[in-house]
This record gives C-alpha cells, structure tokens and sequence, in this order.
C-alpha cells in the first residue's frame, strides 16, 4: 500500500511529515516497543524519552534527571495509544530536528529505529484503513 507522506517545514527548520495512511503498530509489538524505550530512557542513561503522546530521540543520554546536560532533540514520533483498538498504538506524524537532520536522521530511519525495538520497520507497518468519504448531502 502506498504511503503518503505530507511534509512540512516546522519552526528553527525541522521537517515534520503526517503518515497517511498512519501506521498501526499491533498489541503484541506495541508491548514491545514500549518496553525497550523504557529500557533504553533518558532515566535508565538512554536516548529515549517516551511521553504519552510522543516518543523522543536524543542524540545522548541526559546529565541527570530534568538535565538533559546539552543532549540534543534528534527527532520526535507522535503517537496515539489505544486506536484504533484498544491495545495498538498508532504512528501519526514525524518531526525530525534540524540536529537531527544533520546527524542523518530522517522520517523513515527514526521510525525504524522505534518500531527494530519489535522486529518492524515503517514500510511493513500495517496500516490505518481510510475509509471513503461520506456521500454529499442532496435536499
């Protein structure tokens, strides 16, 4: 399936591209996933912070808890859990940093290196269903 990618030019020249279809990430590797980016936290001396709505890359760890002691945004993954059902999670829009693109960051290797956590990559993530839009009203 096709993967449309609508890209733009976000503030201080990061790239942010939506993931259109957006990319479904299943029960059983979202498990995955959510345990290796705790593993791998800025907390635990990684590079990941994984928020509710949004997984982070820094290009080293933090200095210390709230000091991210000159670590860099490499990139940002925007998230949604429980849709479409109640264990996925869903892959909806990417932001790579300038600093991110300087170090050879880009949309899809970003995403790769979340989803490797489970085995995935985002060209065989399964994808969101669009369903048709609806009819226009007629009096």
């Amino acid at each position: 399936m096709p993967v449309e990618q609508v890209a733009g030019r976000g503030p201080h020249g990061s790239v942010t591209e939506v993931i259109r279809p957006a990319a479904i990430v299943p029960e059983e590797e979202g498990r995955e996933i959510l345990y290796e980016l705790s593993q791998h936290s800025i907390t635990a001396g990684g590079v990941w912070h994984a928020e509710p709505s949004r997984w982070n890359l820094y290009d080293r760890p933090w200095a210390g808890p709230g000091n991210p002691g000159g670590a860099e945004l490499l990139g940002t993954i925007q998230v949604a859990y429980g849709t479409p059902s109640r264990y996925e999670i869903t892959i909806f829009r990417v932001t790579i940093t300038t600093e991110g693109q300087r170090a050879g960051c880009t949309v899809e290797s970003l995403s790769d290196l979340a989803l490797g956590f489970a085995g995935m990559t985002l060209a065989d993530c399964p994808r969101l269903a669009m369903a048709a839009p609806p009819r226009p009203y007629r009096h």
